[in-house]
């Protein structure tokens, strides 16, 4: 006879009480060595020695797992997610429109806590995995015309967005830090939609 003590949780898959650590330990190394497309839960898993199904019930998807492992406070789907139902034609006034508020929000300020201690040096592999392993192949894959531009375009993107988050965030450099996220969405998305479908000097 089975005792109770023994019988596993329902819906709970069996995992020590350390393995959450370890499974996030794992995630970076793996992330930082192999980058994100070629990182899968299941090598997560092994690295961590679990089940790859202890992976999903405590971090969900790959995306999930990978801002838990550099600590951003953000699911990346909440950005992802609207973009891949946004035309290629609007990308540019979507993406600002959903990012601003966001970063303004408590989330954000997460966020931002995060990006300081990354800037300083901690994890950029990581960080640069994502961007061109996730953001590239969701938004690059989609504006790649002439074929190989996609990530050059994505990069113009992210240099300008990153630009945002410097001075609006880090340095807090008046009047703009005080204005707006509307404001700032809407007088950036040209340049940004430039960035994606538009004419390009360094493409030609």
């Amino acid at each position: 006879m089975t005792r109770s003590a023994d019988r596993k949780r329902p819906g709970r898959p069996p995992g020590s009480s350390d393995a959450r650590e370890r499974i996030l330990e794992s995630a970076r190394e793996l992330f930082a060595r192999n980058g994100f497309d070629k990182t899968s839960i299941r090598a997560v898993a092994a690295g961590a020695g679990v089940d790859g199904a202890l992976v999903h019930h405590y971090y969900g998807t790959k995306q999930q797992l990978f801002a838990a492992a550099i600590a951003i406070p953000i699911d990346p789907m909440q950005v992802i997610g609207p973009l891949r139902e946004t035309p290629v034609e609007q990308i540019g006034t979507v993406l600002p429109s959903i990012l601003l508020p966001l970063w303004d929000s408590v989330l954000g300020k997460g966020f931002i806590a995060t990006l300081r201690s990354l800037l300083a040096g901690a994890d950029v592999s990581l960080v640069r995995s994502f961007l061109q392993e996730v953001i590239g192949v969701e938004v690059g894959s989609r504006v790649d015309d002439p074929p190989g531009s996609g990530a050059i375009r994505v990069q113009f993107v992210a240099s300008q967005l990153v630009g945002v988050v410097m001075v609006r965030y880090i340095l807090e450099l008046e009047p703009f830090a005080g204005l707006a996220p509307e404001l700032i969405a809407e007088t950036i998305a040209p340049n940004l939609q430039r960035y994606l479908t538009g004419d390009l000097p360094a493409l030609r």
